[in-house]
Formats: C-alpha cells, structure tokens, sequence
C-alpha cells in the first residue's frame, strides 16, 4: 500500500530516503471496504488521507435526504476535510468509499511533525494547497457560468477514469444537474 505512495512522491518531490522512512513511520495503513465510511457529519476529520487505490467521495447531505457531492478522489490523490482536520471542528461533510480502497492517512499531530522536520514535504503540500485552491476556483466558476454541456465535458477532462466506475446519479450530483440532463447530454455526444 505504502508502495504506490512512494512512488507518487518521489515523482513530485526530491524527498530523501531518511525523510521517506519518517513518513513512512508515522503513516497508517486502511483498507476500506466499500460503502464505509471514513468521516461522518458532525465528527472532527482527525486523518489527512492518500487514496493508494480506489475511489473515495467526499459529499454532504441535504434535509430532504439527498447527496451533493463535493469531490471524488481516485487513486493517487490526498483528501480530507481541511476546515475540520485544521480546526479540529465537527465536519460538515461526509467521506465513504465507493469501491474497494487502500488509504495512508496521518493525524493532524503526525502531519505536523511532518511538516515541521521535513522541509520538502511542507514545500510540496503548500503547492498542493495553492493548486487546490485554483482547482476549487474553477469549479465555483463552472457552476456559476458554465452550461451543462460544459460541465460535463469538464468532468471528463478532470475524471477520465471515474465516470465509468461510479453511477450516473453521483455523477449528476457532482455536476448539480438532473439524471435526466446528464443523460440527454451523454446521448448527444454519443450521436456525434
């Protein structure tokens, strides 16, 4: 599990192998069996997660019962819920698994400590956060700008592996459109 980690951060960083083995130790391995969940509404995030394999979703419930989803995170991408594991507060959101999943999560404590003896993983994280923010950016200005066409063909650009692994309705959900829509624009690409 720990493996496609490595690789993952050896790609993007300059880390030595001394500053692997500290991650390393202070890493916990989980797998997730689908359907579980890893963060429920109104618990504090207390891990920072890597989806090693698998596909995760973070998503909030509304009143009337229904999801909105705010991300998916397939393999090889970090999630968390960065207003409750920063400050330790219940979180709004929920995170489950939508298919088998092994994840590396760190406490806010242990990533900390990362941080603090581990200059280039701090590096690293802070361009994450900057490349975060403007990913997040663009996906208010889609939702506000963008038709559903546009949203879609976004979607695909951004999650090529995901669309074939997850139903159509979170996928709709994701892109705050109707089933209905989302199949009359599906239909029509296919027909081009």
């Amino acid at each position: 599990m720990f493996a496609e980690f490595e690789t993952f951060i050896r790609e993007r960083t300059d880390l030595s192998d001394a500053d692997i083995e500290v991650i390393r130790s202070l890493a916990i391995e989980k797998i997730v069996r689908k359907k579980e969940s890893l963060l429920h509404a109104g618990e504090v995030c207390r891990y920072k997660m890597f989806v090693s394999k698998g596909l995760l979703r973070t998503f909030c419930t509304k009143e009337d019962g229904s999801d909105y989803i705010l991300q998916f995170s397939p393999e090889n991408s970090w999630t968390t819920d960065p207003e409750s594991f920063d400050k330790l507060i219940p979180s709004v959101c929920n995170i489950d698994a939508l298919e088998y999943s092994e994840v590396i999560m760190w406490t806010k404590e242990d990533f900390n400590y990362l941080f603090a003896n581990i200059p280039g993983l701090k590096a690293y994280t802070q361009k994450l956060i900057v490349q975060n923010m403007y990913v997040v950016r663009q996906r208010v200005l889609s939702v506000i700008s963008s038709t559903p066409e546009e949203k879609y063909d976004e979607f695909i650009k951004n999650y090529p592996n995901v669309f074939a692994r997850v139903p159509l309705h979170m996928v709709a959900s994701y892109l705050g459109v109707s089933t209905k829509t989302l199949s009359r624009i599906r239909h029509a690409q296919l027909v081009r």
